[in-house]
């Protein structure tokens, strides 16, 4: 491995790739408030690897390239295929209403697994939700002075969703689409309600062990990130006085199964090549996955975006000064995974830096410009 400004790479037999090395060092510069950024690639000029920045503040060592993070809303892409696989089974019905399963809640009859696994059901968020008014209905605690004296706190999966039920909705079942992390953690328990095991082990079971993901976890409770990894910070005003913190570890549960996975970015690459290429799932559940919604273009777990011209199936998300990005052609044969560490803070700063970080590496990957940016990039799952 060599190591040239803080940026490393994987050895490679037959090619550099000085354009990628400059685009990360471009994302890590201290200006930027990345503190570190991975990524890895497949193309035609086969697989390459790289980092920039470093793993900590203040520190000399760049990011670990095949170091764990907490992946965010790439949890949901996860658990959407295990619903799907579970739909292969026979033990979980697509258009079934989910009270059927989780009767205990008193949902909306109307509402399916479809909508739930595509966010048109309707059901509050429970980290929040802003409104096209700009008037915002509050969820959990989970950012702010308050989140990190509290980030150890376990919050059960259904504590969330009886928070969230307790709320108005937020439009008639199917009517229209809204990002909402409630619907994954509704999603885990009918996993668990109709197999008898934690979704965990139906993880472990469905997707880990046949692939292989021996970076991968879904940790619950579990408070650390494996090593190596590199550190997550965030940003927050107490009595005053602005404070950072390294808030790598915490308890994940308040976000759940709407974004508490770790990961890595070769465990990322693996399983969308996995997914994308039918190894996963059949054909018919692969056509019901990718199919999207009108309105941001959102399937069941993932987005089908067209960027350049370039068919994509994708999904991204952030989680307290960890982010990580999933992108795949629908034939497997281009991908991009990388992770960021980064400085967070209450009012979501790091967004449009964020947007722009994605927009440079996939105009260097697929040739496209600025991705759309999902609502789950900018919120805590």
């Amino acid at each position: 491995m060599t190591q040239d400004s803080n940026t490393t790479q994987i050895p490679a037999p037959s090619h550099d790739r000085p354009e990628l090395r400059k685009t990360l060092q471009d994302i890590a510069d201290p200006e930027s408030g990345f503190v570190g950024v991975t990524l890895r690639v497949t193309d035609e000029n086969g697989e390459w690897a790289g980092a920039a920045g470093t793993a900590e503040r203040g520190g000399l060592t760049p990011p670990p390239i095949d170091g764990h993070f907490r992946i965010g809303s790439n949890t949901k892409t996860f658990t959407a295929t295990v619903v799907l696989q579970l739909v292969g089974e026979g033990r979980i019905g697509l258009d079934t209403p989910i009270a059927d399963y989780l009767p205990e809640f008193g949902f909306d009859e109307r509402i399916t697994v479809r909508m739930v696994l595509q966010h048109t059901s309707g059901i509050f968020n429970f980290t929040g939700e802003v409104f096209e008014d700009g008037s915002v209905v509050p969820g959990i605690v989970w950012s702010g002075a308050e989140w990190v004296n509290d980030r150890f706190r376990t919050y059960t999966p259904e504590e969330l969703v009886r928070l969230a039920v307790s709320k108005p909705v937020r439009f008639e079942p199917g009517a229209d689409w809204s990002y909402a992390n409630t619907n994954y953690v509704i999603a885990r328990l009918i996993v668990e309600k109709v197999t008898g095991r934690s979704l965990t082990e139906e993880m472990d079971r469905l997707i880990f062990q046949p692939l292989g993901l021996t970076g991968t976890s879904s940790p619950e409770t579990s408070t650390e990130v494996p090593e190596p990894h590199a550190h997550a910070y965030y940003r927050y005003t107490e009595e005053g006085e602005e404070k950072i913190v390294d808030v790598t570890s915490q308890n994940p549960s308040w976000i759940s199964t709407g974004g508490d996975m770790i990961g890595t970015t070769k465990d990322l690459q693996t399983f969308i090549i996995a997914l994308v290429s039918g190894d996963l799932l059949t054909p018919e559940l692969r056509e019901e996955m990718f199919t999207p919604e009108a309105k941001v273009g959102y399937g069941l777990g993932v987005f089908v975006q067209e960027i350049a011209g370039v068919k994509l199936i994708t999904h991204n998300g952030g989680i307290s000064g960890h982010a990580g990005l999933m992108f795949a052609t629908p034939d497997g044969t281009k991908t991009l995974t990388a992770s960021l560490n980064y400085v967070d803070d209450p009012d979501l700063s790091m967004a449009t830096a964020f947007q722009g970080a994605v927009g440079s590496l996939l105009t260097q990957v697929f040739g496209g410009g600025e991705a759309q940016e999902e609502k789950a990039a900018e919120d805590a799952g």
